[in-house]
Parts: structure tokens; sequence; C-alpha cells
């Protein structure tokens, strides 16, 4: 089978999904159920014709230092942004910050840590035809269809981008739903690592109780506190300003995010405090089929390829494909009656 003709039949087969979602019935949770939101993006290789306008005049911008390889810090300018969503129910689940970080010197064997919630009922929607905002509107439809009376708590786990942030307030306050803004913890101890290198080597074995104490510090609900002794030890050292910027960058970067690190309270609260579920949505619906060695998509092709496997990732494709060939078979037999009726999902 040619290339062409199976792209061909993908986009066939993906034409109903919106119809088949929209038409469908979330189960009801009770109302002490989590309801959990996380957003992420993956840049998907894209034929120049299929780039954003503002990324295809960066690449006819570009130039190139190296004939035959990019120096450093250089873009391609050949990729197009996906935005991704999950939506999944969650029981809370209590913790400490030392069930997420272990003390300094380890754990002992007198206590086991506790887990955090468990996600079910996991709901993934990706594109990268249309922007971010309408994924994330998807997204709150979702979320609204199985919360209808804004009962339930809903929890938003962000990596800090500010551009995802206003986007998800705003459509909050248009929906007028209250949400609670966690900062992923993961992406706060990559910057402490980062941080951790102004002070120690790259073998150091104090720079894990180094990264360890810190964390434990923002977990309990002092990240002001963390960030001035992270600035008061760069100074006590007389670090110049190359010496510690990675140092400031985390520092800048807690601040910034000031409003989303109450970890304190997320913890006693038992919600999630990792978007891992959407960083594996990234990497399964994106990287694993779209990201391969060579590739270069187009629009429609790349969108019906991550609308299937999001899909299939629900589990919904065997109720999907009944709801399709039956909508197929309305396309190519119409009955004079059949814009009074609607297909259940």
């Amino acid at each position: 089978m040619g290339k062409r003709q199976a792209e061909q039949l993908v986009r066939a087969a993906a034409v109903d999904i919106a119809a088949f979602y929209a038409a469908r019935t979330p189960d009801p949770a009770a109302s002490t159920t989590l309801l959990v939101l996380s957003v992420d993006g993956k840049g998907i290789v894209m034929r120049p014709g299929h780039l954003r306008e503002a990324t295809r005049k960066a690449a006819e911008r570009a130039t190139r230092t190296f004939r035959t390889r990019l120096s450093a810090g250089e873009k391609t300018c050949r990729k197009r942004m996906a935005t991704l969503a999950v939506v999944h129910d969650a029981d809370p689940a209590v913790r400490r910050p030392h069930d997420i970080i272990a003390p300094p010197g380890g754990r002992t064997t007198h206590r086991t840590p506790r887990k955090g919630p468990k996600a079910r009922a996991k709901w993934l929607t990706a594109s990268v035809e249309h922007d971010a905002d309408q994924v994330i509107a998807a997204a709150f439809d979702e979320a609204e269809a199985r919360d209808p009376q804004h009962r339930r708590c809903w929890v938003v786990l962000v990596d800090g981008a500010e551009h995802q942030l206003e986007l998800l307030h705003a459509e909050a306050a248009r929906r007028g739903v209250t949400i609670h803004v966690v900062l992923d913890i993961v992406h706060v101890i990559e910057k402490l690592w980062a941080a951790s290198r102004c002070f120690h080597t790259a073998t150091d074995p104090d720079t894990e109780t180094w990264v360890g104490t810190q964390a434990a510090r923002i977990l309990a609900g002092d990240a002001s506190g963390s960030v001035t002794g992270i600035r008061t030890q760069a100074d006590r050292l007389g670090l110049s300003a190359d010496q510690r910027a990675a140092a400031d960058w985390a520092c800048r970067y807690l601040e910034n995010n000031a409003a989303h690190l109450h970890y304190d309270q997320a913890l006693r609260a038992g919600w999630p405090i990792a978007s891992g579920i959407v960083e594996g949505t990234a990497r399964h619906l994106v990287a694993d089929r779209l990201d391969i060695t060579g590739s270069r998509w187009t629009v429609p092709g790349a969108e019906a390829v991550l609308t299937l496997r999001a899909l299939i990732s629900n589990g919904d494709f065997p109720q999907y494909w009944t709801f399709h060939t039956r909508r197929e078979h309305e396309r190519l037999y119409p009955r004079p009656d059949q814009h009074n009726n609607e297909l259940p999902a």
C-alpha cells in the first residue's frame, strides 16, 4: 500500500472522533473524587508548507553557522507544536514531604512511604491542527461532562509555561469553575539539580543531599525560604554572575510560580503534585510515532494519527468503530428522515 493511500485511510478513519466524544456520557463519580487536568506541548517536524506562520518566517530568516550541522543553540524551525491534555479521576491520598523525598541519609525500614493518588478513567486528547486554547477547552468540556455541577475539586497540574497558565485561568473563569493549580514537582527538582552544580561538582555525593534538603523545604511550604537560602549561599561563596546563573534561574522560576508552590496544602488535601501522566502521553502519542527519524508530517496526517492514537489509548476504539461504521453507512445511504435521528456513542 502506498504511503499517500495509507494516510488517506487514517484520515478517513478518524473523521468521526469529535462527534463520537460529543455524544458520549462519562461515568459518574463521587463528589469526593478529585478531577485532575494536565496539559503539555510537544513539537512535531512538519513539511515547510504546514508550519505555523511565525515558525515558517523564522525558518526563512534563519542562517546556518555550519553547512553540515547545527551549532550550539541553533534551531531547525521545522516543528509545529502539538498540545496534549489529560483528564482523569483520582481518590485523595494524604502524604508528607518525606513520602516524596527521602530524608538526608536515606530512609529507614520503620515507615513505608505512602503512595500518591492513583489515576483512573483517563481521557486523552491532542491536536497539532488546533491551537492550545481549543485543546484546553476540549479538556474542560470533558471535565464538565464528569462534573456538570462543579461539586468536585478540580486540580490542574502545570509545568510553569506562562501562556498555558493564562489559557487555563481564562477558560476556568469563562466556565465559572474554581481550579487549584499545582506546579509539577518534577520540574522544580530539575531546576534544583541544575542549581546544585553552582555549589557542588557533578560527582560530589553531597549534591544529592543538597537537592533533597531544598526539595523537602519546598514540599513543606517554604519555597521562599529555599530561594533565600540558595541566594545567600551563592553570595557567601562569592560566585560570579556566570557561576551562579543556574542558581539564579532556579530562584526566578520558584518566585514566578510562587502561587502554585503550596505543596504542604496539596499533600494534606491528598492532591497529585506531578504531571507524569501527561508527560507519558507526550511520549506515547507523539514521540513513539510522530517523532521517528526522518519523518515530516502534514497537518491533516499528523492530526489523524494523533486523534486515533488518543482514542485507542482511551480504550474507546471498539465502540468508536461501531459508531463510525454506522455514520459512514448514513453518509453513503442517506434517508429522508435521517436528520431527526441522533446516534448514541
